[in-house]
């Protein structure tokens, strides 16, 4: 931490080197904007030098007039006391600096009205303040050499060249650079800081004098330039995106010429010149490759010569593909190219091994290349090199013991399963029958139906004439040839691209939508036209061999037989990667104009529904306006004629992309970052928000991840199916009313009457006016959840019903963290307790001799009853519970209905109905089980703390040390509030009197759980005040003061808890601010390897321009600045969530191993329940394996080489 204070020190000298290269007339903020805090209340740390070059102008100035002459003075005066407000506001550094003393002219008086001006009250202050510094000014002064960065509030210590011969000082500062070191002390690093105080000290007094030496060079790669550089880096990648994406739309739609003249125009210009890369001409050499032109690829080489650019391995690709194809092609010239390549340090075989090939490249490479080399063969390897973590090196190289599970189907079933999904992601839609009760058909119903059904027609050839119409006007459109237009876009689509099924959406959300449903089809057509889905069904249909049960048992993971699959079949395309995706803005702009296209020109007659109205065609869709808080929001609206239809033809169909459904087969095994998931449908590793491309980046230069693939492949590698009997009943009472209780919406028809009153009539008073306008309002609002509520539930229910007879799989990756998640967004297993309850795995197990123990025990933790109960304890409760539970699973709706007591009801229904098919089966043990069985984290991140900072107390809270009873950290903390609240009490507090028998477990849980995830003493407050309002009985008018008293009690309580907790996250915060400080966002590389960057930065507004609206983009990725209070405040989360994520990924792995059913949602693992106990084994064993490991350790010393690596 002490480097990293020094390297924010020199920073701050960067500054006023700077500062020196600008002229006096530039403003300190247009100097350095770095050198400007942007919080309200910032605090400029400005150099004086400007001020300096200022003063010297003004005293060059003569004024003429006396108004003149009052200005000089005024603006003298100013700066004297802007001088002053900096030295008062430098937290950083105090640079001892000798100041020139402005000198004016005296301007001789004109006329006697003349007055004398006077010093402003603030002049007379400075002048003032000025003579207290003289008297308090010490005699001998001390050279600045660094500086020291802490919170604000905390006192400023320099470190002075001057501690060697001060004792005082000396302790001082070994104090600080105790409390800054570079991992956080605990209680075992305590007594070795103590004595290294004196080899700390040392060190950082030599590194003072080698700071002095060396800050000019220091000064040459300073953080603000090397931020400078990364912003130039990110903007100028956008724009290349821009372009590739431009001609690889260009070339896709057969539009060569218009490619070639765009790569011309910009290269012509040198501004424009400058933003391309190699990989941009590589482009259009592919296209001349194909049609066997090498004066073209030589006439790009020049470009490439010209631009300043070195061919890569795709020119050289591109050029020997050309001289393949060309069968007249002279030795003598592929010799000359592969000499070339040769001296540019390029290798032949290093075109087949970083090469993405499409259709026969390959082959025509290979062609070429034997032309010279006959008997050349393309070395390819096979990446064995499995992990550089510790963690995983074992489970790698020792795999006696491994015994890999195998699917239940056959290899003819997964190859059939495939060509099911291929056609699907083909489509790239799926149209499923709606659960909503079917109401008899009537003849007005047919009606509607019909004339939809005419209109959607009419529509259709409506919008095809206007986008031929809109093509033609963009291809000949007389504009600049160097601009980007939309053009080669709307080409991709074909005729049948268009549909109306997103209405009622806001402009933005609308367009982007149809923009990224435009992309991923062009992305599945861009694969059929490069040939690689003939190549993906070989390769896939080889893969099934590992999976399938009739085949033979393999002694490899998914992702090594499948690059070795893809490896052994070399020729032809290349899987992986090739596609370019689209940048955010295009994709926005894209949909914008094809909304803007819907609305022109869709149009309807008026007297469609009524005959007697006047026939005139209105459209069928409107833009308007609405405001969200202060910010006006475009949305388009659909006509009331469009909605009555719609509403009278009841219409039973519903229409997702194809990515929404889970996949009828295993999927695609990540191999590379751009490669796995789903067979066509592009998919990322990381999720990101629209247009970052910070973690693509980083990724995409990290080596190895297989670790990663591994486990996100065992997760998506589980089978699922549909429990029918419970979705039955769950669509029943979703058909029915709803209920609240058990979590199924309402239908709308249960919403409340939105009131209905004449705003002008005299006959309401105004207090009766603005009473009856928020009842309005919270009746809408509350319709609105409603709907969304009832459509998020209708969304889920309609797949699980279409998927009900199926067996099929969920796909998964991850966030920025490294948590998982499945890919398709509504239904999965990690929705809520309705979804949750209609999944179970496909594989079934018997249960084994402790199976339905298991069985019982899952019921009891899901009723929330019995936490502090032992497992036995809770075995032999649900034992005489047995009745209620036979009675739920058989008369879910018409018994004692004991289920819907419980805090997971539907899924205590699921497992009251497996617990009575398995009591009353002749062998329960024999009993063939699909039933998961959950094993929770007792407050998870708490338990990473705990181990982080080998903390006893807290450990055994959280259930890492052995105890006779399972320990509730909830609980324990409620208790303890408890007996504050008691002491207080008898000291007369009137609060904690008031609060008397109403502190719970349920009140403070929601805090205690967050506390370890960054919640503020604010944001616990709110939890706290929810969960009190809750409470009928407490005395509404002491809630704040309750929950202002409560969040207090356990902030403190936790405090005494976790001793170690709060020292931690006070580290990784102040790690995260300096470094935010210092223009760099934080990152750190998880112990398994992967790579994590947070993605918070300060916002910046982009507006989109179009026809239909401007749209105002906030941009809050990858732009200057990062947000240093969002970055500070979110690395201790977002770390714990990393370390959470491992532990998951490492408890798959070896679960896969093992040949156990496995499958999480974060910290709640799930399996069979015969494998229950060796699955604890596991996540036990691996939790203590990963926190073997020096993590906080590996943590300081990459963060101390990642920002403080400039240090000599």
């Amino acid at each position: 931490m002490s480097l990293l204070r020094v390297r924010a020190f020199v920073k701050c000298l960067n500054r006023r080197r700077l500062f020196e290269k600008y002229p006096a007339g530039v403003s300190f903020e247009d100097c350095c904007q770095l050198c400007v805090s942007a919080r309200k209340s910032a605090v400029r740390r400005i150099s004086e030098t400007p001020v300096h070059l200022q003063r010297r102008n003004v005293s060059f100035v003569f004024p003429k007039t006396e108004d003149a002459k009052k200005r000089v003075l005024e603006q003298s005066q100013l700066l004297d006391v802007l001088e002053a407000r900096i030295q008062q506001l430098q937290s950083d550094v105090v640079l001892d600096v000798q100041h020139a003393k402005v000198q004016f002219v005296k301007a001789p008086s004109h006329g006697k009205g003349t007055s004398k001006s006077q010093p402003s009250r603030w002049m007379e202050k400075l002048t003032q303040e000025r003579k207290n510094n003289v008297r308090e000014k010490p005699t001998e002064k001390s050279k600045v050499t660094t500086s020291n960065i802490m919170p604000s509030g905390t006192a400023h210590k320099i470190i002075s060249s001057a501690a060697k011969k001060n004792r005082t000082q000396q302790t001082k500062l070994s104090d600080k650079i105790r409390a800054a070191v570079s991992s956080p002390v605990t209680a075992a690093a305590a007594a070795t800081a103590l004595q290294e105080r004196a080899k700390e000290l040392a060190e950082v007094e030599e590194l003072e004098k080698r700071l002095n030496l060396q800050v000019s060079d220091w000064t040459s790669s300073s953080s603000e330039e090397h931020l400078q550089e990364g912003n130039e880096a990110v903007a100028c990648g956008d724009i290349q995106l821009s372009i590739c994406s431009y001609l690889e739309a260009c070339v896709f739609v057969g539009d060569i010429e218009r490619a070639q003249r765009f790569l011309l125009s910009q290269h012509r210009v040198m501004s424009r010149r400058r933003l391309l890369n190699t990989g941009v001409y590589n482009i259009m050499m592919r296209v001349w490759a194909k049609k066997g032109t090498l004066n073209h690829i030589g006439r790009i080489f020049i470009l490439l010569e010209e631009a300043g650019l070195k061919p890569n391995v795709g020119s050289y690709a591109a050029a020997l593909e050309c001289m393949g194809r060309n069968p007249n092609c002279s030795p003598k010239v592929i010799s000359r190219c592969l000499n070339q390549m040769k001296e540019d340090s390029l290798s032949v075989d290093d075109l087949f091994s970083q090469c993405v090939f499409r259709q026969d490249e390959r082959d025509m490479l290979l062609r070429a290349i034997r032309v010279v080399e006959p008997d050349y063969q393309p070395r390819l390897t096979l990446d064995m090199n499995q992990g550089s973590s510790a963690l995983v090196q074992d489970f790698y190289a020792q795999r006696e013991n491994h015994t890999y599970p195998k699917l239940d189907f056959t290899q003819e079933e997964l190859q059939d399963r495939f060509k099911r999904q291929l056609s699907v992601e083909q489509a790239c839609t799926v149209t499923i029958d709606s659960v909503e009760t079917a109401k008899p058909v009537t003849e007005n119903m047919e009606k509607m139906r019909r004339l939809l059904a005419e209109q959607r027609t009419q529509w259709q050839k409506v919008l095809l004439q206007a986008l031929r119409d809109c093509k033609l006007i963009l291809a000949n459109t007389n504009t600049k040839s160097y601009r980007l237009n939309l053009y080669p876009y709307l080409c991709l689509l074909e005729d049948r691209d268009h549909s109306l099924d997103e209405i009622g959406e806001s402009l933005k959300i609308l367009a982007r939508d149809l923009g990224h449903r435009v992309f991923t089809k062009y992305s599945v057509r861009q694969k059929h036209q490069n040939q690689t889905v003939e190549k993906l069904g070989s390769i896939y249909s080889m893969y099934t061999d590992l999976l399938a049960k009739d085949t033979k048992v393999y002694d490899v993971l998914p992702r090594e037989q499948w690059c070795k699959l893809e490896m052994e079949h070399s020729s032809g395309p290349t899987l992986q990667g090739g596609e370019i995706s689209w940048p955010y803005i295009v994709t926005l702009e894209l949909g914008t104009y094809l909304v803007d296209l819907m609305v022109k020109n869709l149009k309807i007659n008026s007297d469609i529904l009524n005959p007697a109205f006047e026939r005139k065609l209105i459209p069928i869709l409107y833009h308007m306006y609405t405001f969200r808080s202060t910010r006006q929001i475009g949305f388009i609206k659909p006509h009331p004629i469009l909605t009555q239809m719609q509403q009278e033809a009841t219409e039973t169909k519903l229409t997702f992309d194809s990515y929404v459904m889970p996949m009828m087969c295993p999927p695609v095994p990540w191999t590379t970052v751009k490669f796995g998931a789903y067979l066509l449908t592009p998919t990322k590793l990381m999720r990101t928000v629209d247009g970052a491309t910070q973690h693509e980046l980083l990724l995409e230069k990290c080596q190895n991840l297989h670790a990663v693939f591994d486990s996100l492949n065992q997760l998506g590698n589980c089978a699922w199916r549909i429990n029918k009997p419970l979705l039955d009943i769950i669509i029943s009472i979703f058909n029915d009313r709803g209920s609240d209780k058990l979590d199924i919406p309402p239908p709308l028809s249960e919403a409340p009457k939105i009131p209905h009153f004449n705003p002008q009539d005299p006959n309401y008073t105004a207090s009766q006016k603005a009473q009856l306008k928020r009842e309005v309002i919270n009746a809408k609002k509350k319709c609105s959840e409603m709907h969304s509520l009832r459509m998020d539930a209708l969304y889920k229910l309609s797949i699980a019903h279409h998927m009900r007879d199926e067996i099929f799989w969920f796909p998964h990756n991850m966030d920025f963290r490294g948590r998982t998640y499945p890919c398709p967004p509504y239904f999965n297993h990690l929705g809520s307790d309705v979804t949750r309850a209609i999944l179970v795995f496909a594989e079934g197990k018997p249960l084994g001799p402790k199976g339905l123990d298991w069985l019982k025990i899952h019921l009891v933790n899901l009723t929330g009853l019995k936490k502090r109960s032992s497992l036995q304890g809770r075995l032999e409760y649900a034992n005489t519970i047995i009745d209620d539970i036979l009675d739920s699973a058989d008369k879910p709706l018409t018994g004692k209905k004991w289920w819907m007591n419980a805090d997971e009801p539907w899924q205590a229904l699921a497992c009251c109905m497996e617990i009575a098919n398995a009591v009353r089966a002749p062998d329960p043990a024999k009993f063939i089980s699909h039933f998961p069985v959950h094993q929770d984290g007792s407050c998870n991140g708490l338990q990473h703390y705990a181990a982080l900072g080998r903390d006893v107390i807290g450990a055994r809270s959280v259930n890492l040390m052995p105890c006779e009873l399972p320990q509730d950290v909830y609980s324990g903390v409620a208790q303890q509030v408890e007996a504050f609240r008691a002491r207080d009490a008898e000291s007369g507090l009137m609060i904690a009197k008031v609060l008397e028998g109403f502190i719970s477990r349920k009140v403070v849980k929601q805090t205690v759980m967050t506390v370890v995830y960054g919640v503020t003493r604010y944001g616990g407050r709110l939890q706290i005040e929810k969960r009190l309002k809750e409470i009928d009985e407490f005395p509404k008018e002491y809630i704040w003061d309750a929950s202002h008293y409560l969040v207090r009690q356990v902030f403190s309580g936790l405090k005494e808890m976790f001793t170690g907790t709060r020292e931690i996250q006070d580290w990784l915060t102040e790690s995260a601010r300096l470094i935010s400080k210092c223009g760099h966002t934080v990152e750190w590389v998880t112990p398994l390897g992967l790579p994590i960057i947070q993605p918070y930065h300060r916002t910046r507004n982009q507006v989109l321009k179009s026809t239909m609206q401007h749209i105002n983009l906030q941009i809050t990725h990858d732009t200057k600045e990062p947000d240093t209070v969002k970055q500070k405040n979110a690395f201790p989360p977002n770390f714990i969530h990393s370390l959470d994520s491992t532990h998951m990924m490492l408890t798959a792995l070896h679960c896969y191993s093992a040949g156990l059913t496995f499958v999480s949602v974060h910290d709640c693992f799930w399996t069979h329940a015969i494998t229950v106990d060796i699955m604890n084994k596991v996540c036990r064993e691996q939790f203590v394996a990963l926190h073997s490991q020096p993590i906080l350790q590996e943590l300081s010393n990459f963060l101390l080489q990642k920002y403080c690596s400039g240090l000599p």
